[in-house]
């Protein structure tokens, strides 16, 4: 009896831990994509920066289905739910570029972390996961851990704070959308239509001045590696959210806020307040008390 009650245990840890693993990659690629976005924003727009992004996509996806002969797997039967989840997407994309241009890299992703709150509140509208008491004490303490962090103010208050707090709400709808279409779609026709919906929307609001400013030699290697890193993160949340329920996955992201925060001191130098590590310690709480709960039903 006991062995029979361990192993489903035991293979229910082990796609936990694929699922964790998986989004410690979307962290680092996350964070590369942040400096990388600051360093492009010097030259371009956040819409060339998407459509350059989004070209590089295509052509690194289209290789990988090339390669691996997974045209089959990508369908058209969702085009529909589809472009609603990479409008979401590339409306928050744009908000996150410009908020990581003019405001701390920490304080942006401070107030993206605002996203794994709504993904929890609407995954029972959305998805049909339950909201228990103990999630909802995850979601307590993450978002007090936020406010701690970012401490807003009608003071400091600013368009590039707006847009972070913005583009949390579209990457929770992202989130949401990537999981209703992982339970019909392949990861490999969620990536190819993310790239290639997102490439048309950066073209045309690229465009819309007749105006398009070329990547030059200092540009270039960072709108590589955002289309890259870009990629890859949306890779490895779409195999944890195929893996496990996306009330469980992604609050596994609150480990970006000190990581990135170390990386803006590094880099450019950044002040890191201990109030920074009061707030991420609640968001870590938070998320533990959400990975412990989830075992347990």
């Amino acid at each position: 009896m006991r062995d029979s009650i361990a192993e489903p245990n035991t293979a229910r840890d082990a796609i936990l831990l694929r699922a964790a693993l998986w989004m410690g990659g979307a962290i680092l690629s996350f964070s590369a994509m942040a400096i990388a976005g600051r360093e492009a924003s010097l030259s371009l727009d956040t819409f060339e920066i998407m459509m350059y992004r989004s070209f590089v996509g295509v052509l690194v996806v289209s290789a990988m289905i090339t390669v691996l002969r997974r045209w089959p797997q990508v369908s058209t039967t969702m085009l529909k739910q589809h472009g609603l989840r990479n409008m979401a997407h590339f409306t928050g994309q744009n908000l996150w570029f410009y908020a990581v241009s003019v405001i701390p890299l920490a304080q942006v992703f401070a107030l993206e972390f605002t996203s794994p709150i709504w993904v929890i509140l609407l995954a029972p509208l959305l998805l049909g996961e339950k909201l228990t008491r103990m999630r909802g004490l995850a979601v307590c303490l993450g978002f007090i851990g936020i406010l701690i962090v970012a401490r807003p103010s009608p003071s400091t208050f600013n368009i590039g704070l707006a847009c972070a707090a913005g583009s949390a709400v579209f990457f929770a709808l992202t989130n949401i959308a990537t999981k209703r279409l992982t339970r019909t779609e392949s990861i490999w026709s969620i990536m190819f239509w993310l790239t290639v919906m997102q490439l048309v929307l950066g073209v045309i609001f690229a465009g819309w001045d007749m105006d398009i400013t070329l990547p030059d030699a200092q540009s270039l290697p960072f709108l590589l590696i955002i289309g890259c890193a870009g990629l890859s993160a949306h890779f490895c949340i779409t195999n944890a959210l195929s893996l496990a329920p996306a009330a469980l996955v992604v609050p596994i992201d609150f480990a970006r806020l000190p990581f990135i925060a170390l990386l803006g001191w590094l880099i450019y130098g950044e002040s890191v307040e201990i109030w920074l590590f009061v707030g991420a310690s609640l968001i870590l709480a938070g998320n533990f008390i959400n990975i412990v709960s989830s075992r347990q039903q």
